[in-house]
This record gives C-alpha cells, sequence and structure tokens, in this order.
C-alpha cells in the first residue's frame, strides 16, 4: 500500500489533478494505520483473552522460541536500517521531534511500524519463556494483550498525524518570515498582507500570498516584473515550494 502510494503521488499533474497527487500517500498511509495496526492490535487482544480466559497447555515452547528468536534478529535489523535512514534524514533536534513534525510518511509508517513489532516479538518471547517456565498459559496471553495495546497505540499515533495532513495542514517551517526577508530585498517597501501554505504531499508545498508594493503610484507591470523575480528567489531557496499564488493589492 506504502509502494502503491508512493508511485500514485509522483504521478504528473494532470487536467483533472491540477496539484498533483501528492496526498495519494497521506491517505494510503492512513489506511495502513487503520488495517495493519488497529486490526492487528484487536487481533491480538481477542487472541490474548482466549488464551487467558480458556484452560490450555504449551505445546512445543523451543519451536516458538526460535521462531521468534530468529525474527526480532530479522526485526532488529530492519529496524536499525531504517533508524539509519531516519537519522539521515532528520532535520529536527531529535527522533521525538522528527514523529511529531516530518511529513515523510511512508518512512514514518515504516519506522514506527519496525518499533512496534521488534517491541512486541521480544514481549511474545518473554511471554512464551514466562509461560514455559511456570507451566501456566496466562503469561502467554497476557504477552499478546500487551502486543495488542501497542499495536492499537501505535495505531492511534499514526492516525493522529495523518489527519491534520489528509485535511490541509500547513507545513514545518512557517516561510512567512523567510518570504518577507527575500521580498525586501526586491522590493524593501513591499510587504507581506496574507499567506496561506499548505502540505500537498511529501516534500511538496503550496503557497499563496498577497502583496502590497509599497506605493501606490507604483507601475503595476513594474510590481508584476518584481514579483516574478520574487517568486525565482522563493523557488530557488524552497524548492520542495511547487506552487505559488501572487496577487497585488493595497489592502492594509
Amino acid at each position: 500500500m506504502l509502494l502503491y502510494g508512493q508511485k500514485a503521488s509522483q504521478k504528473e499533474f494532470s487536467e483533472k489533478y491540477p496539484l498533483g497527487r501528492g496526498k495519494e500517500l497521506f491517505f494510503w498511509s492512513f489506511i495502513v494505520a487503520l488495517l495493519l495496526f488497529s486490526m492487528g492490535g484487536m487481533f491480538s487482544l481477542y487472541e490474548g483473552i482466549h488464551k487467558i480466559t480458556q484452560e490450555g497447555t504449551i505445546n512445543n515452547p523451543m519451536v516458538g522460541i526460535v521462531i521468534l528468536s530468529i525474527t526480532i534478529l530479522l526485526e532488529g535489523y530492519a529496524f536499525f536500517s531504517c533508524l539509519k535512514e531516519v537519522t539521515a534524514n532528520n532535520k529536527f533536534s531529535s527522533i521525538r521531534e522528527w514523529v511529531k513534525k516530518t511529513t515523510t510518511l511512508d518512512l514514518l509508517v515504516l519506522f514506527l511500524e519496525d518499533f512496534a513489532a521488534l517491541v512486541g516479538l521480544l514481549i511474545a518471547l518473554a511471554s512464551l519463556l514466562l509461560a514455559w517456565h511456570t507451566g501456566n498459559v496466562f503469561w502467554d496471553g497476557l504477552g499478546s494483550c500487551i502486543i495488542g495495546v501497542l499495536l492499537i497505540l501505535v495505531a492511534i499515533i499514526l492516525a493522529c498525524k495523518v489527519k491534520p495532513l489528509l485535511i490541509g495542514q500547513s507545513p514545518y517551517p512557517d516561510y512567512h518570515v523567510e518570504m518577507q526577508k527575500l521580498l525586501s530585498e526586491i522590493m524593501p517597501d513591499a510587504k507581506i498582507l496574507r499567506h496561506i501554505s499548505i502540505l500537498q504531499g511529501v516534500d511538496t508545498v503550496l503557497v499563496a500570498y498577497k502583496i502590497h508594493p509599497g506605493s501606490e503610484n507604483t507601475i503595476i507591470s513594474d510590481s508584476i516584473a518584481l514579483v516574478n523575480k520574487f517568486e525565482e528567489k522563493v523557488r530557488n531557496k524552497f524548492p520542495e515550494i511547487k506552487w505559488q499564488f501572487a496577487e497585488l493589492d493595497y489592502e492594509k
């Protein structure tokens, strides 16, 4: 789903999608959060409650221990590979800040999925060992319940992260101050009156703004030429800004 969303989000603009399909990745990330984590979490809870309430025994625990041990090694390798990629792309002060502010959703979903999977596998191994040692299947059921809660929590975190992006969240950072500085270099008396910036996809931003040229006697053609020059400077400094909609206005 993430691979499809990533591919679809990179399709060229069309008459039907004049601003592109960048939000397609946001949509599929939301579907992944609902299906992979919520349904996985609820099934784990069901399985855990079933084991706790039904009497049973642990059969062939060594098979489970070997499988879980191999899977922990594989999942650990995947997680630390993902963590390395996150660190290389992290523009913020910490991993926590990156999780809160990043719009690279495919990487975020993989990071949280790998983290939840690794922690879940460790819990599964510990609970299986406890059940084997005590001869009480309760511990195996409790481990499944804890894994279910973990997956549901990750689902909630992802859903809360993706929802604002789907409905039109503004990007990080705020471009207004930097754009005003660039405008002052070209039109010293000009001022950005209103400014709107919206994420249209991963590293894809739309900005719309009104510019007061500074003097009501300014020749319109000269102002338009200077605004075009300003737009070029914005594109050069912020390559993620794909669309700019500028309007000259004398509104105070």
